[in-house]
Formats: C-alpha cells, structure tokens, sequence
C-alpha cells in the first residue's frame, strides 16, 4: 500500500490483496512456515483463512438463509458460512452481531469485492413511505446521522466520514419487495481519491429482512453493481415467510419504516467500514504474513475442490 492509502478505502483493497497473496501461493506452491515461527495473531490469521475454505460453497449451490429464505447462488462465486466468515471479519478488524449469515466472494482473479449477508429480525416493515420519499432529504438525513456518529467513532480512535453523494439513490421495487441504495462515504478529513463503498440492497420478509452489502472500491463499482442485483434477485423467503404472508393480527411490525433503511438504521453502520480500515491499515503487514503463512496453492484448492453443498457434502 502506498503512503496515500486512506483507512477508508482500504477495506475494499484488502479484499483484493488477499486474493493476490492466495494466487500467489497457489502460483508458487511455497512452503508453509511452521507454526511455532508464527505469532499468535498470525496463527490465528492462517487459521481463519484454512477454516473458510475448507467450509466453503461454491456455486451453483442453494444456500439456506437461517430458516427464512435461500440464495441460489450463481456459478463463480464462493459463500462462506457465519461462523467461518465472521472469523474472517474479526482478523479484518470488523465486527459482527447476530444479524450476520457468511460472506461472498467472487472466484475470477481479476475482481476485488466481497458481500456480506445478513439478516435483520426486525419484524413486518411497512413500506408505504417509499411513495413519498424524497431523496434529496434522504441524503441530507444520511449525512446528519453519519455526522452524529462521528462522535463516537473519534472516541474510539476512528476518523470521522462523510456522506458526499448518491451513488445510486433509494429505489423500491414494491412488487419483489427489494431496496437499493448507495451512498458516497469519504473520510472527513484529508484526501480519499478512491473511497470504498457501500451498494445496499434488500429483500423485505414477513419477520424481518436480507441484507447484502456490495463492499468494493468506488473505482469500480459500476462494473461490480450488477453482481449483487443478481444476487438480490437470486433470494427467495420461504413460503409462510414471505411479505405478502404479513398477518397484521398476530405478526411483529417493526419500530421504522423503509426509509430508515437508507437513513437511519444504516447511519449508524457506515462507520464500520472506517473502523475496519484503521484496524486493517495497522495490522496488513500481519495480514500479509498471516495469508502468506498458509501457503501450499490454497486458491488453487477452493477453486479445484468445488466447495460444499449448503448441507456439508461435497458438491
């Protein structure tokens, strides 16, 4: 990385250095350091990335979303479960709740993003607002909730950011039930040439909703943002689980409405990504060695071995 790389950005380069260091290792075939030469945050980083593979689902493969919906996830990408992506996350330096399913990554050598996939119960969200939305105000309300947050992300050590613009503005499709939405997030302060950026999207349920967040560079997103609508597109709820399946008598409606998808509840998310790049941008070279430390041809293997089915078996 060079001396201009900004916390902000670096979330979504990492993605693509990890890729380079696996094809570096598959190219090479080097041998692995023995795990007493390692620390043990490096010990820690080999293991995440062995886990991850060895649980990975290659597509074409159906993937259960807890017990409310599944993904049919297309051919060249690669689903990582919860417990194996969230390792993955935390040696990023990020942060998981409940709400978060796995990862997605692509298989391609030349791309450079990932998704993350969750799922929020939060109940029956009515989505009558998005008739009367406005998306100038929903921007600036963006930008007051992130500016908010800036408090508590300069308490913790985390630059603060800024919401500069749409880079897609709110779209609701009522009859699938799905948002999208994406929003320029700079660092406040200081240049951020290529800044990393998050392309929302969501299917609605009777209980609560999937999320799938698109996390590349701003460089390329308009030739990455096709990816996660077809993988929006490629979720379906189950029957019984379904919007349509609402039965206002007895179901949970949630505390907000659509737009606080766009201006509220993700207001407070947009710091993650910061929070992941100081974390990531002081620790690379750590994982740099951690990535390198599992050696032995591990992209190779994913992609020659084809992955798991979503019930374990090998697909």
């Amino acid at each position: 990385m060079t001396a201009r790389t900004t916390p902000c950005r670096v979330a979504g380069l990492l993605v693509g250095m990890v890729l380079g260091w696996l094809q570096a290792a598959a190219a090479d075939e080097p041998a692995q350091p023995p795990a007493e030469s390692l620390t043990p945050a490096q010990q820690q980083a080999r293991a995440a990335w062995q886990a991850a593979a060895a649980a990975l689902v290659a597509g074409p493969a159906e993937v259960a979303l807890r017990d409310q919906a599944k993904l049919d996830l297309p051919a060249g990408l690669a689903f990582i479960p919860k417990h194996e992506a969230a390792a993955l996350m935390h040696a990023m330096g990020n942060r998981t709740g409940d709400e978060f399913i796995g990862l997605i990554f692509p298989q391609a050598d030349d791309k450079s993003w990932m998704v993350s996939v969750d799922y929020d119960a939060a109940g029956y969200i009515k989505d009558d607002d998005a008739k009367d939305w406005n998306a100038d105000e929903l921007l600036k309300n963006l930008r007051d909730g992130t500016q908010a947050a800036n408090e508590e992300r300069s308490r913790i050590g985390v630059p603060p950011i800024k919401v500069t613009r749409w880079i897609e503005k709110p779209a609701y499709e009522a009859g699938e039930h799905h948002l999208v939405w994406s929003a320029e997030v700079k660092l406040r302060d200081g240049e951020d040439p290529d800044p990393t950026i998050n392309y929302n999207t969501y299917v609605l349920g009777r209980e609560g909703y999937i999320s799938m967040n698109l996390i590349t560079p701003a460089s390329t997103i308009d030739v990455d943002k096709p990816v996660a609508k077809k993988l929006l597109a490629a979720v379906t709820f189950q029957d019984g689980k379904r919007y349509g399946d609402f039965n206002s008598s007895t179901d949970k409606v949630a505390a907000y409405g659509l737009a606080a998808l766009v201006a509220g509840v993700a207001a407070k998310k947009l710091g993650l990504l910061a929070l992941a790049g100081v974390f990531i941008l002081k620790f690379a070279k750590l994982f740099a060695l951690g990535a390198a430390a599992v050696g032995g041809g591990v992209w190779k293997w994913i992609k020659s071995r084809g992955g798991k089915d979503s019930a374990g078996t090998p697909a």
